[in-house]
């Protein structure tokens, strides 16, 4: 792989997007080619860390400790939740993942080794991430087009967990879409990044679908604590959001 290619590449292709965006006149245009950029230098930067990170597994937990703070810090800021929410957010997406990877790794599913670790480890992270985030965003707008039935429920003497669950429930299908569409659709509308990835490196493709669908299960279970363990959280609220309108 040429990297003056890949640099070359990478830049026509943010600029494809900041143009559609641009013409479109959506907000935030620079957001795309800014986002590629990061990309860029922290995956230079990862690459430039790995050798030394798997080395030694205790790095890796390290390593993953760092993306449970970043990913919170993201779910934060686009469920638009307060600070205070951050040690408990930082729970949620610690214990989503770890259930998964300890089931992987109990069962002999996969050897307890660094790479493993890491690579699963981090594609469950990610997802957790991306399924707090849609559930804390589908939530509150659940929470303000359900409103007045909420309002109902609570004037009728519901709590207001029993009066906000059409809510949850709703916030949650929407949460687990992506990921669910994604491990249905696998091989028949995607080709997964790690199958492709275990391919790439040399493993047999029997190899590499079997690691494929250890990462697709996971990430399902994953998400399915995380809507569950959202939905606890922020499922009782005490003040509605407002709607736009108001």
């Amino acid at each position: 792989m040429d990297p003056v290619a890949v640099v070359v590449a990478v830049a026509v292709l943010a600029l494809v997007a900041f143009g559609i965006v641009t013409a479109l006149r959506l907000e935030s245009p620079w957001l795309q080619p800014v986002a590629i950029a990061r990309a860029t230098v922290q995956l230079g930067l990862l690459s430039l860390v790995l050798t030394g990170v798997l080395a030694d597994g205790a790095w890796v937990l390290v390593f993953l400790a760092v993306m449970v703070v970043a990913a919170t810090a993201v779910v934060l800021r686009r469920a638009d939740l307060p600070l205070r929410y951050a040690p408990r957010l930082a729970g949620v997406l610690v214990v989503a993942a770890a259930v998964p990877m300890t089931v992987v790794f109990a069962t002999g599913a996969l050897p307890a080794e660094s790479r493993y670790l890491l690579a699963i480890g981090g594609i469950v992270v990610g997802s957790t991430m991306t399924v707090c985030s849609l559930m804390g965003r589908a939530l509150a707008q659940a929470l303000r087009t359900g409103r007045d039935e909420i309002e109902g429920w609570l004037a009728l003497g519901a709590r207001p967990r029993t009066a906000a669950v059409r809510a949850v429930r709703t916030a949650a299908s929407t949460a687990l879409i992506p990921s669910t569409d994604q491990t249905r659709t696998t091989g028949v509308v995607t080709l997964p990044g790690a199958f492709v990835g275990a391919v790439f490196a040399g493993s047999p493709p029997l190899e590499a679908a079997g690691f494929q669908l250890l990462v697709l299960a996971s990430i399902l279970a994953a998400g399915g604590i995380c809507v569950a363990a959202l939905g606890w959280l922020l499922g009782a609220p005490t003040q509605l959001p407002q709607d736009d309108a108001h």
